[in-house]
């Protein structure tokens, strides 16, 4: 890249240690280029007061904040949780953020006539990835810097040196300094003492968990709650009609005060490398488990066995940074179809950190307790199952009577 054609660069801005040293970074080493600060509100709530003050005092000329906050909801966590994508049980909270911030971000950066875009994404990470294909798919010629991969900054403790050094303001000190993604789906932590696999997450710390309480700090008394969807899109929360966004935000309060929504998980990274990361995801771990409970319900048995295989494709596109890809807008499309009768409402008990089921109802089931009861029916011949097994044993018959031949 040659630098002195850099005059004019869009950062993905969030304010955090990465980014807020990256600016005074770029217009040391970039020919002191104007930089535009853009970050994308996808319910970072409290993180988001103040930005537009530190970046300019660091050296940004302007700041973009744009609320993506529905369209985050709507066209990619609802998608996903219809979908029941998970990725090693992680609920991809910032996998599928940062497609939209980056669309966003090429937006902007052609509007200004920019010509880069930067990121502080580290070169370990999926976020590289993520925010790069998105770029590439809206905007391919643009180019791209990574200061990660570029700088002689070795880690985050330098830094912090580096913020220090250039009167940057920062929100962490050494001792709180662990790597965090929030948003309005899930919070994220990694590094730090949670680097060490044998060490015990500090879930009882004051100040550790920000979206939840530990199970053991829940209340000993159980919510109930009900929640309606229709289409596989939930449409209302305790029988009041709400958007989907609204209905996350009331469920990440609901369970995260009961305990819900903690995962400690070493995940594959897609660079091949393992990393242990703590996500608090209250709303949505609720979400995923009453759509997938309706579902059992509403979902003829092969369709639902092949969306249960195709899931795992789904979330793997999503975590790898494919959410523009022609593959998964094709997954999204069967996804769709399959959810045009998961419409009912599912009641469910939160209860220090467990979900349980309390009963569902769809006028779409095809569960049949007329069919299924153990007592007297009248729609069941039992002595159909005969000829049942009779026609579906027959491999296993002829293969053990050809190889006893032998």
């Amino acid at each position: 890249m040659n630098k002195d054609n850099i005059k004019k660069v869009v950062l993905a801005y969030s304010g955090g240690l990465d980014t807020s040293v990256i600016i005074p970074w770029l217009k040391e080493n970039y020919n002191n280029c104007e930089v535009i600060a853009v970050s994308g509100n996808v319910g970072q709530g409290t993180e988001l007061d103040g930005l537009e003050e530190k970046a300019i005092k660091t050296g940004a000329s302007k700041l973009y904040i744009e609320d993506l906050t529905e369209e985050f909801v709507n066209d990619f966590i609802i998608p996903t949780v219809q979908a029941g994508a998970l990725y090693e049980k992680y609920m991809l909270g910032t996998s599928f953020a940062r497609p939209i911030i980056a669309k966003r971000i090429v937006e902007i950066a052609l509007a200004e006539g920019a010509d880069a875009i930067c990121h502080g994404c580290t070169g370990k990470g999926n976020d590289q990835v993520r925010f790069e294909l998105a770029i590439k798919a809206f905007a391919p010629d643009m180019k791209i810097i990574a200061p990660w991969r570029e700088w002689s900054i070795k880690s985050r403790e330098e830094e912090i040196d580096y913020a220090e050094a250039h009167n940057v303001p920062l929100k962490i000190t050494r001792e709180t300094n662990y790597s965090k993604d929030k948003n309005l789906w899930h919070l994220s932590h990694e590094g730090l003492d949670l680097e060490d696999a044998g060490n015990e997450p500090k879930y009882e710390q004051p100040g550790f968990l920000e979206m939840s309480v530990s199970p053991l700090q829940a209340p000993d008394e159980p919510t109930y709650i009900t929640l309606d969807f229709e289409e596989g899109k939930p449409v209302a929360l305790n029988d009041e009609k709400m958007s989907a966004k609204d209905i996350i935000l009331k469920l990440n309060e609901l369970g995260g005060k009961n305990g819900i929504g903690l995962l400690d998980i070493i995940e594959n990274r897609l660079v091949g490398l393992k990393c242990r990361g703590v996500y608090e995801t209250p709303g949505g771990e609720i979400l995923y488990f009453a759509h997938d409970y309706l579902e059992t319900l509403t979902l003829d048995k092969m369709t639902m066995h092949k969306k249960q295989e195709l899931s795992i494709s789904f979330a793997e596109l999503v975590y790898n940074g494919l959410w523009f890809s022609p593959l998964r807008e094709a997954l999204s499309a069967f996804v769709t179809s399959t959810q045009k009768h998961v419409t009912g409402k599912v009641k469910l008990k939160l209860y220090k950190g467990n979900i349980i089921k309390a009963g569902v109802w769809s006028d779409y089931a095809l569960y049949s307790e007329e069919l299924a009861t153990f007592g007297e029916d009248n729609v069941y011949n039992q002595a159909d199952a005969t000829g049942f097994i009779n026609l579906f044993g027959l491999p296993t018959k002829v293969q053990a009577q050809v190889y006893n031949k032998k």
